[in-house]
């Protein structure tokens, strides 16, 4: 049964896209937001209305705790020179997801269900068991970063482990919000990011950061006396910014809107609406994270423990207390994390700006475990072909990441929590290739995007990204783990792991390569047996 669309003439033409018929079961199959016709041509806000939502969503994943506090050590270790890296990497980021809403618009498919007809099941489990990793190293940092903000609202009652097992419960009951709706979910995860805008925006009209030093930093690409350790934070901006699971995500949640994909038209709409929502979205985003930089920029660049210590007021010993625990009485500059962030702001702003902080990073915290779980379910759905019940892919892809998060935080102290971002970005910028490197090579295959496949300008500016990105985010978690204690024998193991991880990835780029169309290399019978397959472009289609 072939797709066939209607041209200017009248007559039906087979599509030059890849269309399936058969309607997967996912989230959004019953509960797609529907698409206002207008009379008047040209751009409409009530379409772009209709279309607003997935972007946002999206955009959390730029804002959860581990960005905030990658955002806070920025700048108190570079002061407003990292700024533009974050620009950089903010512009980065709209690519990517722009090319993420493409393929779910064209195909109707989301990247994990691609790489389900794209690749053979041997290297489709192992993109399967990295993009869980992913989850899971970004949801410890959510998770974590929730307990910590309940931590410090409840003054210490609630310990880590509970604020743990609070996150969980919570963040399965707000998940069943889109029963009544997706547009009630939707504005749900509107009122966070808005309470992340007014309690971070709080932060940085209080402290006054002076406005031509933000503006010179996000707009100069400088550097002045820039050390290895200003040098490796501005990588680990990046790769805090550019998630692999977020590219998942963000492919499945266009799947939301009821786009008539048998009409091309109707694609090219979608997509223009869809690229200005990721735009004002991540423009939001953008923002908020420039509140968090400029904030400790101003204030803790180059202060040591003593001078944070002594500038607390000791009359106020709900703060001051806090204030002993985490800036010992020495000249060793301040180690920044979110929970020592907040302690600071209560100590230099009065507790209310601690308290409002704590909001803050509760809302990012929240939000982001709900687009985590999604992350999950969409991977696991994808990748397996599973058709679960929705409480049983809710519960077993939140056992997945939940279980290890519980236990690490009910064996470590608080220090040890705080000290984990830095190795849980290493190991998210890892898994990075396995989203980028299917993502380009769908979009730029012919046999699956048709009219609508990636231009040679827009291949060679994706796959040169990829390359930059990856090598950044490589040189990243090299600078990671050589900063770490580690005995000589241990690297022997990691370079057995390397040598895997950098075989795979060099799979993964041969069959970007066929994808781009290269017939030669496609016919070659090894490449037949071991990378493609012939139902591999074959749309499933009913009877």
């Amino acid at each position: 049964m072939e797709s066939e669309a209607e041209n200017s003439s009248g007559k039906k033409t087979p599509l030059s896209y890849y269309y399936e018929t058969f309607e997967l079961d996912t989230y959004f199959t019953q509960n797609k937001i529907k698409i206002p016709e207008v009379e008047k041509p040209g751009f409409s806000f009530r379409k772009l209305w209709a279309f607003t939502g997935p972007g946002f969503l999206m955009s959390i994943a730029y804002l959860d705790p581990g960005n905030i506090e990658s955002d806070l050590q920025s700048g108190s270790v570079g002061r407003y020179r990292l700024l533009w890296v974050l620009f950089t990497a903010t512009i980065l980021g709209y690519l990517l997801q722009s090319l993420a809403t493409k393929l779910g618009v064209v195909t109707g498919l989301h990247l994990a269900e691609m790489c389900y007809r794209q690749y053979r099941k041997f290297p489709r489990l192992v993109l399967w068991i990295m993009v869980e990793i992913a989850v899971i190293g970004s949801d410890m940092q959510e998770v974590i970063g929730t307990s910590i903000a309940i931590y410090l609202l409840s003054n210490k009652v609630i310990p880590l482990w509970a604020g743990c097992l609070i996150t969980i419960a919570d963040t399965f009951t707000f998940l069943f919000l889109d029963k009544y709706g997706l547009r009630k979910l939707e504005l749900f995860f509107g009122i966070l990011i808005s309470i992340m805008g007014i309690t971070f925006g709080y932060e940085y009209i209080v402290s006054g950061p002076p406005q031509e030093e933000v503006v010179k930093g996000l707009f100069i690409p400088w550097c002045q006396d820039c050390d290895s350790k200003v040098l490796l934070q501005a990588v680990g901006v990046i790769g805090a910014i550019l998630m692999p699971h977020n590219l998942y995500l963000h492919s499945a949640l266009v799947k939301s809107r009821d786009i008539d994909r048998k009409n091309p038209k109707k694609i090219t709409e979608a997509r223009m609406y869809y690229y200005i929502e990721n735009g004002m979205a991540l423009i939001c985003s953008f923002i908020i994270n420039i509140f968090v930089v400029s904030v400790f920029a101003f204030g803790l660049f180059e202060k040591t423990n003593r001078e944070i210590l002594n500038e607390c007021p000791k009359n106020e010993s709900l703060v001051y207390d806090r204030a002993k625990e985490v800036f010992p009485d020495n000249n060793d500059l301040v180690d920044a994390d979110i929970y020592r962030g907040g302690v600071y702001l209560g100590c230099t702003y009065g507790a209310a700006a601690m308290y409002i902080w704590a909001i803050g990073i509760l809302a990012a915290g929240q939000s982001s475990t709900m687009t985590g779980t999604y992350s999950g379910q969409f991977a696991m759905e994808g990748f397996l072909d599973l058709q679960w019940a929705r409480w049983k892919r809710v519960l077993f892809t939140r056992s997945i990441a939940m279980v290890p998060t519980f236990f690490t935080a009910f064996f470590s102290s608080l220090n040890e929590l705080t000290a984990m971002n830095d190795f849980l970005n290493a190991v998210m910028s890892l898994q990075l290739p396995f989203a980028i490197i299917p993502m380009v090579a769908f979009t730029s295959n012919p046999k699956i995007m048709g009219e609508f496949v990636n231009g040679m300008v827009l291949k060679v500016i994706a796959i040169v990204l990829s390359v930059v990105i990856i090598g950044i985010n490589i040189f990243f978690v090299t600078g990671t783990i050589l900063e770490q204690d580690i005995d000589p024998d241990i690297y022997i193991g990691i370079g057995i792991v390397a040598a895997l991880y950098f075989t795979f990835v060099l799979y993964l780029a041969l069959h970007l390569y066929v994808s781009l169309g290269n017939k030669r290399i496609e016919s070659h019978p090894w490449i037949q047996k071991y990378v493609i397959y012939a139902e591999m472009n074959t749309p499933k289609r009913t009877a």
